[in-house]
């Protein structure tokens, strides 16, 4: 009987053992490692979203484009402003000329900037884009 209630009391003192949680040094070794991760990491994704706001104005200032050359085949010519793309009452104006009927902005929430050159026969668009990536322009 003796031996029995040892043998409980053993069990118990076993599995109290196996309940206990992570140490501190193991959890700072833990701690260590993912900051570690994280140092090597981060660095590579912090110039992307840069990049893709770049690439976005880029495709938006296409897609403008796209718009004004459609303007200019029904009219005869560009518009004097990026407004007459949605509506206009010009002759032969077929439009609008924009999915969503509005002109969109650029990534950093600006307008875009429109002007007519070479007399009527085109035109630049740009965006004045952030300290880092500099105004994006058509004609670049």
């Amino acid at each position: 009987m003796r031996s029995a209630r040892l043998r409980i009391l053993s069990v118990a003192t076993v599995q109290k053992r196996d309940v206990r949680g992570f140490t501190l040094i193991e959890l700072l070794v833990v701690l260590v490692i993912l900051g570690l991760l994280a140092a090597i990491v981060v660095p590579k994704f912090t110039g992307k979203t840069e990049k893709a706001k770049v690439q976005s104005t880029k495709t938006q200032i296409q897609m403008l484009g796209t718009a004004l050359d459609l303007y200019n085949a029904d009219v005869g010519s560009y518009p004097s402003s990026l407004e007459e793309l949605i509506s206009s009452s010009a002759q032969n104006w077929d439009g609008p000329y924009l999915k969503k009927n509005m002109i969109p902005k650029d990534p950093w929430g600006g307008d875009y900037s429109y002007d007519v050159v070479d007399n009527g026969r085109s035109y630049r668009i740009s965006s004045q884009g952030s300290e880092s990536s500099g105004p994006i322009n058509s004609w670049d």
